[in-house]
């Protein structure tokens, strides 16, 4: 994922800072507990298409160090 595009985006509906889970090929809002997928490197914004975090996995997305850093 291109360091300055993780730079500029962020989250769709609330304008927060999205985290790169590179694992899991996602973006994720810890906001709104959402992880929007990127497909053939290009990330989808759209909510229709995000996965809401479970409890758990909202967890272990706090834990994670940000990835623009």
């Amino acid at each position: 994922m291109d360091a300055h595009l993780l730079e500029i985006l962020v989250c769709p509906l609330c304008k927060s800072a999205l985290h790169y889970d590179r694992d899991a090929q996602e973006l994720v809002c810890r906001a709104d507990k959402l992880a929007f997928p990127i497909r053939d490197g290009v990330p989808v914004m759209l909510e229709s298409e995000a996965r809401s975090l479970t409890p758990d996995t909202a967890g272990q997305a706090a834990q994670a160090p940000d990835a623009r850093a």
